[in-house]
C-alpha cells in the first residue's frame, strides 16, 4: 500500500517569526520516551499500510536534525523490517545549517540518511537575523560544505520577495546559491501565516509585505534564472537539476499513498486521511493509550480525493492526466473542472491543454491559488470543504 513514509520531530531551538509549522520549543526532550512512542507508531501504521517496500523516507519538523543520531538509526532500522526498503530509497532529512547540527551529519549518514534538505533561508546575515534564524551566513555555508561531503544529495531552502529586498539583491543572491553546486532548492516567498509573529506585526504595521504584482516580477526573475542554471521548476516552489527531484515530495504531489507519524503528521493511505495528535505531550498520552497517536481518520469519498489530486497535480509542472485522474476515482473526466473557466484561462495563457492533459503555464504560476479555486468543479470543492 504506502511506499513513503513521513517522520514528524516537533521540537526547536526557537520558534521562526513566519513559521506555522506543527514545532514547538521544549527546555528538556525525554529520549527514551520519544523513542518508545514514535516506534509504537510506526508498528501501528504498518499494521494496516505494509505491504509494499518503501521507496522514501522524510524526517521534517520542528527541526529533525536536534534528532540524536542513534534515534534516526532505530527508527530506520524499524522501517527497513516492518517494510522493506526500496533499492534506489531516498531518506531525506531537514536540517538548520548550524555548526552543532552540521557535527551530526557524519553520523546521520551512518544511520542510512542519504539526502539532507538545509534551512538555510538566507546568505545575508541582516536578513537572517530578520527571519529570528540562529545561524549566520558563513555558518550556512560551512554547514553546506559538510552536507555535501557526507550526503549524497543537498537541497538548500531560501526566502524570498522579503519587504524592502530589491530584484538586485535577489538576483545576486540566487546567483551566489546556484554557484553551491546543490542538485535542489526550494526557494519560497514570504508568505504571512495566520498565527505567526509576522502576522501580528503586519496588523501592527511593522513592515508590509510585497505587493502581488512585485511579488510576480520575483518570481519570474527566479523561474528564469533557475531553469537557465538547469535546475528549473519542477513544481511551484521547487527546482531541481534533471534526476534531482524530491521523490518524497512528489508522492504528495502526484497524490500516490503515504504514512505520516509523530506529532501532527498528516497521511493518506487506502483512502484514508489519518491525523496526529499535535501537540506532543498530547501525542505521547495518546500513544501510551492506544499504540499509536492518531488524533483522527477519516474515509475520504471520490470526490473529495479528486479535488486533492487536482489541488496537488496542478502545481508540478508537468500538470495532470484528466481521464486517468477520473478513472482513480470513478468520476468522469468532464466533471473534474469547470470546463468554461478552462477554455477562458487557456485563452488568456494561464493552462495549457493538450487532449486530456492539462498543465499551468509559466504565466499561470503565480496565480496557482487563485486559478484552482475557479477552474475545479464547483462540486468537488463543495465537497471537500464539507469533509474540512
Amino acid at each position: 500500500m504506502a511506499r513513503a513514509l513521513y517522520i514528524h520531530w516537533p521540537f526547536c531551538e526557537k520558534k521562526c517569526p513566519y513559521c506555522d509549522f506543527n514545532s514547538h520549543v521544549r527546555a528538556e526532550v525525554d529520549e527514551a520516551a520519544w523513542r518508545k512512542a514514535l516506534i509504537a507508531d510506526i508498528r501501528a501504521e504498518a499494521e494496516v499500510a505494509g505491504g509494499e517496500p518503501l521507496r522514501s523516507i522524510f524526517f521534517g519538523g520542528g527541526t529533525p536534525s536536534l534528532m540524536p543520531p542513534a534515534l534516526v538509526e532505530t527508527l530506520l532500522k524499524e522501517a527497513r523490517a516492518l517494510w522493506g526498503f526500496d533499492d534506489a530509497i531516498e531518506i531525506t532529512l531537514e536540517a538548520n545549517p548550524s555548526s552543532v547540527e552540521a557535527a551530526r551529519f557524519a553520523d546521520l549518514a551512518r544511520a542510512g540518511v542519504n539526502r539532507v534538505s538545509l534551512g538555510v533561508q538566507s546568505l545575508e546575515d541582516e536578513v537572517l537575523q530578520w527571519l529570528g534564524r540562529l545561524h549566520g551566513a558563513r555558518e550556512a555555508l560551512e554547514a553546506l560544505e559538510t552536507a555535501q561531503r557526507h550526503f549524497a544529495r543537498t537541497s538548500l531552502d531560501l526566502i524570498y520577495a522579503l519587504p524592502g529586498q530589491t530584484q538586485q539583491q535577489w538576483e545576486n543572491e540566487l546567483t551566489r546559491a546556484l554557484d553551491l553546486g546543490t542538485g535542489h532548492l526550494s526557494l519560497y516567498q514570504l508568505t504571512i501565516e495566520p498565527g505567526t509573529r509576522f502576522a501580528t506585526d503586519v496588523r501592527r504595521d511593522l513592515f508590509r509585505p510585497l505587493d502581488d504584482d512585485a511579488a510576480a516580477d520575483f518570481f519570474a526573475l527566479t523561474q528564469a534564472m533557475t531553469a537557465c542554471a538547469g535546475r528549473p521548476a519542477y513544481e511551484t516552489s521547487n527546482h531541481a537539476a534533471p534526476r534531482e527531484e524530491s521523490q518524497h515530495n512528489l508522492t504528495y504531489w502526484r497524490y500516490q499513498d503515504y504514512c505520516g507519524i509523530g506529532p501532527g503528521a498528516h497521511g493518506r493511505r487506502g483512502a484514508m486521511a489519518t491525523m496526529r495528535h499535535k501537540k506532543p505531550e498530547n501525542f505521547l498520552k495518546a500513544v501510551n493509550e492506544r499504540g499509536h497517536g492518531i488524533a483522527e481518520a477519516r474515509h475520504l469519498p471520490p470526490a473529495e480525493q479528486a479535488a486533492e489530486a487536482l489541488l496537488m497535480g496542478l502545481r508540478l509542472v508537468e500538470g495532470v492526466e484528466l481521464e486517468a485522474l477520473g478513472e482513480r476515482f470513478g468520476i468522469a473526466a468532464n466533471d473534474l473542472l469547470d470546463a468554461g473557466k478552462v477554455a477562458r484561462y487557456e485563452s488568456l495563457g494561464l493552462l495549457r491543454g493538450e487532449g486530456q492533459h492539462l498543465s499551468v503555464t509559466l504565466a499561470g504560476r503565480p496565480l496557482l491559488d487563485a486559478l484552482l479555486g475557479e477552474i475545479v468543479s464547483d462540486t468537488l470543492l463543495a465537497e471537500r470543504a464539507g469533509a474540512a
